[in-house]
């Protein structure tokens, strides 16, 4: 009864939403008053995609040097699809905003300083709980999907007078638009997502069966180079319900990661590939990501010594399945917040000889800790049974539990969290190469 009364009102707030009356909708009021569009830019953080900045476009170029970070106010969704229930989703709470300055185009800035241009980059803080895109998808049993959110509720008010450049270079010159501080407006233009829109789409065909997914080639990519491959495997809720594609990569920081050396500490290009299988069942689902990262080998620049998995939640279990059935082609894995090996699955890896990393929280509320020292366990033994020794085990497994405290998110079950916040992991995994 419980799950029909949210779906009833997930259904509700959607309508809404799609209705256009959902937020008070100052939609499409910018042209009467100056402001020509409000376009939302996001950005994946640690626990997912939220709207880091919005830009506002006006008739002319902006005078940057009347703008500050009061000429603006921000509000955003209070919702987090962790955390809070759907009807949450139109709930409101103001933004911090850190830095405005102008652009030629509606992106933000890496220097934050002001170009000339017709937009206004109102840069928002990113470590408050608000503004996250992800929502809930579909509820096809117990377990829920979730899928990115195209109708951002995001609400911009203009507070100060925004003046055109002067044509002398002095003075605050003409006004382009009134200050309005009643007045709401909600975003006018698709969200520009930031490393998420530079992701490209495919899909596999195999048996009847479509696995889609994203991948992300370097910028300056050449085919007569080979490039290590991240295989991004994601959680249940971000496998393909029909609605949901890219979700993968926008939920969690574990695809986008590799595209940056602040998370990586390296500045070596990386191919990534982000497979969302449908959730019909775990031999299936393993063979047809075996067949797809065999075919991606084929087809693009990849060093087939240095193709490597990493895995959110149940990702664990694709991975599992593929290291057991294929421990040669992979380099090494990393599995965090996951399920447990099974004994020959353990076997079969220990066996392949292929390096993996463990992490989980200490508290995870989904999936008991004793599902990853049961894994760690499993392992140990295959590789004492093969009589490595100590030294070479450390070499090959390795394992890391967090406490509530490593987690800036209390999402205790998110252990790709204060794993990908350790940019010594994410070397490790990288460094590894087969033979």
């Amino acid at each position: 009864m419980r799950l029909r009364r949210t779906l009833i009102a997930f259904a509700a707030v959607l309508a809404i939403a799609s209705s256009g009356t959902a937020y008070a909708a100052s939609k499409g009021q910018g042209a009467t008053d100056g402001i020509k569009s409000i376009t939302p830019i996001t950005t994946v953080y640690t626990y997912g995609q939220k709207v880091s900045a919005v830009a506002v476009e006006y008739e002319q170029t902006v005078n940057p040097r009347i703008l500050d970070n009061s000429t603006f106010s921000v509000s955003d969704t209070k919702y987090n699809f962790r955390f809070n229930p759907i009807e949450d989703l139109p709930k409101l709470a103001e933004r911090t905003i850190t830095h405005t300055y102008t652009n030629d185009a509606p992106t933000s800035r890496a220097d934050r300083s002001s170009v000339p241009g017709r937009y206004v980059i109102v840069e928002l803080d990113p470590d408050e709980n608000l503004g996250w895109t992800v929502v809930l998808s579909k509820c096809p049993t117990f377990l829920c999907h979730v899928k990115v959110n195209s109708d951002l509720p995001t609400q911009v008010v203009q507070r100060k007078d925004v003046h055109a450049q002067p044509g002398n270079g002095k003075g605050k010159g003409p006004v382009l638009a009134k200050a309005t501080p009643k007045v709401s407006r909600g975003v006018t233009e698709k969200a520009v997502n930031l490393l998420v829109d530079d992701f490209q789409y495919g899909s596999y065909l195999n048996a009847g069966v479509v696995l889609p997914y994203h991948y992300h080639l370097p910028k300056n990519y050449q085919p007569g180079k080979k490039y290590p491959l991240m295989v991004v495997l994601p959680g249940h809720g971000m496998g393909w319900d029909g609605d949901n594609l890219g979700v993968q990569i926008a939920a969690d920081i574990p695809a986008t990661a590799w595209l940056q050396s602040s998370w990586t500490g390296s500045t070596e290009d990386v191919i990534v590939l982000a497979p969302q299988n449908q959730r019909v069942g775990l031999p299936a689902e393993g063979d047809l990501l075996i067949k797809l990262v065999e075919q991606f080998t084929k087809d693009f620049a990849v060093d087939t010594e240095r193709v490597y998995a990493t895995t959110v939640s149940y990702g664990s279990q694709l991975l599992w399945e593929a290291f057991a059935k294929r421990p040669d082609l992979f380099a090494a894995g990393l599995v965090t917040g996951g399920f447990q090996v099974s004994a020959d699955q353990a076997k079969a890896i220990a066996a392949g000889e292929v390096p993996l990393w463990i992490t989980h929280g200490v508290n995870d509320h989904l999936l008991n800790i004793s599902l990853a020292r049961n894994s760690n366990a499993a392992l140990r033994s295959a590789y004492e049974t093969q009589g490595k020794t100590p030294e070479q085990i450390a070499d090959l497994l390795h394992y890391t539990e967090y406490g509530d405290e490593a987690f800036s998110l209390p999402d205790h079950h998110a252990a790709y969290g204060p794993t990908y916040e350790d940019s010594s992991i994410l070397q490790w995994l990288l460094a590894q190469r087969k033979g």
